[in-house]
């Protein structure tokens, strides 16, 4: 599935929709360059979740952790990251094993430590927006995120 989204407004709204469509146990994986709106998009994941306070991209403490709506979301960055192997170092097992949802930016920076991602979202900079991809690869949410997500854009465009 791709979509233009027109705006930071519309990336966060989009965002926002992840919200009430994953499961509570997941694996997201955003790619994108730097300013992409990945952690945009997280902002407005976070913000629907009913998190009020800023959301910023952990680049510099890997992880940031959330505990919202009854949920667990734990953001990472891999960013910085030397080696895959320093997830380890952190216990990203046990943040992997635990009941959440888990977002990964710069997800290619943990190959080899990382299991497959249940979605995967590229995020392109074209014009004043974002050009946006999901793959969906988990079974269990690829009717639920594969027909919301075309509903929304149809009632968008009409």
């Amino acid at each position: 599935m791709q979509r233009y989204l027109e705006s930071t407004e519309a990336t966060e709204q989009f965002g926002a929709e992840l919200w009430r469509l994953l499961p509570a146990k997941c694996l997201v994986f955003l790619y994108g360059d730097l300013g992409a709106g990945k952690t945009t998009l997280v902002r407005g994941f976070l913000q629907a979740a009913g998190h009020l306070g800023a959301v910023k991209s952990p680049t510099y403490t890997l992880v940031e952790e959330y505990q919202i709506g009854g949920r667990k979301v734990y953001h990472f960055d891999l960013y910085r990251l030397a080696d895959p192997e320093e997830l380890e170092w952190i216990g990203i097992r046990d943040y992997l094993d635990d009941e959440a949802v888990c977002i990964f930016e710069w997800p290619e920076m943990g190959e080899g430590m990382l299991p497959a991602a249940d979605l995967a979202i590229r995020l392109c900079v074209q014009d004043a927006g974002r050009l946006i991809s999901v793959d969906i690869f988990a079974e269990r949410l690829k009717n639920l995120c594969a027909n919301a997500f075309d509903e929304v854009a149809i009632a968008r465009n009409k």
